[in-house]
């Protein structure tokens, strides 16, 4: 029996996504006959080209005519927008946005479609990548091209990091919707051309991964398609479904429409036994994670413990095509734990879904052995929620004892036990950027979220990073429901007064998602107000606090990176965007390098 594993837009296109090849590894140590289609990166490479820029900039400006009239026919000059039918506020939006788009970038649409398929060569480039000014122009270049590629189909929008439209909610009926409707989704023609390929497959098990909010439209598209059009079992699976199953339960139709089953949370041992039903060795109330259509509703099967990492297979890659992504040298996603072994940060939903457990330091040497010899690749994006100090210690020992030669980056807690010395063995082996949760200046805001670290030692930790040569990134949020601007304004000033040691940051903004800890007891964080879910497929809470105010958080953003680009005096690692690029550089480049270049734009 064939299977097929596929990855549907959109998705940051620069390396293989980790799940996939997981479960694709388990089907095929299984014994079945898998294929992986990573449709994401295969769609943006189709699409990047001349004519197709030329022929959406054409489409999009011929389609205003026939859009006026449509808008025309509900027009109401006492209306407000939303008195219109739904259709009629994409249309809306639609018309103004293109004409908005058409008379200030007009004269630059030719140039950026004879530029754009240069651009992805100069992404790819060995040589031509780690030119900096290149580089950021390129991308400038695509993210120019994708903005005009995706006007046919305003308010939807596609870029290299996201899939949007303002007017997108997370309910049923909203989603249902822009599947179907062909005036916003831009996937459906390209889907169509993918059909015959796809059944020439033969695949009796087609697995359709969707992993984040930018999935849901393209990842659905796809699956309707494959469920009226081909004769075999679809299945959805991903990170993004199993956080709402609840809303699943009472949608008959979305089975109907999208999938035969769906798979939740960890997915290497269920996949296995999908495949052993669809092969007629399994009854299907065997499979566990699984949820389908039984006696006439939604049935969810009981969960068993998922496979340790140590039990599975060995990563394969056969059959990726490498020259794809958007980068010159392939950095892999690796796992070398499942799950946080703290799991007590009350604001952090991350390891929904996942089972603490840990592979074994040797076993990921011998992975990188088996990568290195198989497919060349000898990059590493540790995608662990944290990697704990005596486990980076005893794999960096093995590292250095095996004369493996990797680079590789990691997330970690700042944990009193890391040491100059884990750090100099760690970086002498191929460490080169540890993305750190700091989270936050305050003291009150950190007591809060029960970090679980010494916030008296954070910069001592830092400092030794730091002077080992290893790059710290530093994520950081605001908004959570207790922040006051005082408490906002010292995590500012943490990261300006420590730029030495704090090389670069990424900022995000609170989300209650709804299985973090402190939904529990919201009134003891500051949250004075919980919404009940208006839209049944939203990940997270809506939430009114003691807090800033909607307009203060605002401000914060914009003070936060207003300050910190004069602090930091207009960094090439802002530009440089993608972890991924930052961290190649890094391999090329040292800290103070990157710190201190320039831009000439």
């Amino acid at each position: 029996m064939k299977v097929l594993m596929l990855f549907p837009p959109q998705w940051t296109p620069v390396s293989p996504h980790f799940a996939l090849a997981s479960l694709s590894s388990q089907l095929k140590n299984a014994g079945y006959d898998t294929c992986v289609l990573d449709l994401n990166i295969d769609f943006y490479n189709e699409i990047l080209n001349k004519k197709n820029i030329l022929d959406a900039a054409k489409k999009a400006i011929l389609q205003q005519d026939d859009v006026l009239k449509r808008i025309s026919v509900y027009h109401k000059p006492e209306a407000d927008f939303s008195d219109y039918p739904f259709n009629i506020q994409n249309l809306l939006v639609k018309y103004s946005q293109v004409k908005d788009f058409i008379l200030k970038n007009s004269d630059k649409i030719i140039s950026i479609a004879d530029f754009a398929e240069n651009a992805i060569s100069a992404i790819k480039d060995k040589q031509v990548f780690y030119k900096p000014e290149i580089l950021v122009k390129s991308m400038s270049i695509i993210d120019e091209a994708l903005n005009i590629l995706s006007l046919p189909y305003y308010p939807s929008k596609f870029s290299l990091d996201s899939y949007s439209n303002p007017l997108f909610k997370f309910d049923y009926e909203t989603i249902k919707y822009y599947v179907f409707d062909r005036d916003t989704n831009m996937f459906i023609d390209y889907f169509k051309s993918k059909l015959h390929y796809i059944k020439e497959i033969g695949a009796k098990y087609v697995g359709i991964s969707i992993n984040s909010s930018s999935q849901i439209i393209p990842g659905l598209t796809l699956a309707n398609m494959l469920k009226n059009e081909l004769d075999a079992h679809i299945n959805i699976g991903g990170n993004f479904f199993g956080r709402v199953v609840d809303a699943l339960v009472g949608k008959q139709e979305f089975f109907e429409l999208f999938c035969d089953t769906m798979l939740v949370e960890e997915g290497e041992l269920p996949v296995v036994e999908l495949a052993e039903y669809i092969d007629g060795k399994l009854q299907i109330d065997e499979v566990s994670n699984l949820i389908y259509i039984k006696n006439g509703s939604v049935s969810v099967n009981n969960k068993k413990t998922p496979l340790k990492l140590n039990e599975m297979a060995s990563i394969s890659l056969d059959g990726y095509d490498f020259d794809k992504y958007f980068t010159p040298e392939i950095i892999l996603p690796y796992q070398t734990s499942r799950g946080c072994y703290w799991g007590k940060c009350s604001f952090c939903d991350q390891g929904f879904g996942q089972n603490y457990n840990v592979k074994e330091p040797q076993k990921v040497v011998n992975d990188f052995k088996e990568i290195k010899q198989k497919y060349g690749i000898d990059k590493f994006e540790f995608i662990d929620e944290s990697v704990a100090p005596v486990y980076l210690k005893e794999l960096s020992e093995i590292l250095e004892k095996e004369k493996v030669k990797v680079n590789y980056f990691i997330d970690a807690r700042l944990e009193t036990a890391f040491n100059s010395e884990i750090f100099s063995l760690a970086a002498k082996n191929g460490l080169k950027m540890i993305l750190w949760g700091l989270e936050s200046g305050s003291r009150k805001i950190m007591k809060l979220i029960n970090k679980g670290i010494d916030i008296d030692r954070r910069l001592e930790i830092l400092k030794n990073s730091a002077d080992a040569g290893i790059w710290n990134f530093a994520f950081i949020f605001f908004g959570f429901p207790a922040e006051t601007k005082e408490d906002a304004y010292m995590t500012i000033e943490l990261l300006v007064k420590n730029k030495k040691i704090i090389h670069s940051y990424g900022r995000s903004v609170f989300t209650m998602g709804k299985h973090t800890l402190l939904r529990e007891k919201p009134s003891e964080y500051g949250i004075t107000k919980v919404y009940p879910a208006a839209e049944e497929f939203m990940p997270s809470y809506v939430f009114e606090s003691s807090g800033m105010s909607k307009q203060e958080l605002s401000d914060i953003l914009k003070l936060c990176t207003n300050t910190c680009m004069m602090a930091y005096k207009n960094p090439l690692w802002m530009y440089l965007r993608y972890r991924e690029y930052l961290f190649l550089y890094l391999t090329k480049f040292s800290p103070d390098y990157i710190s201190n270049y320039q831009l000439k734009l």
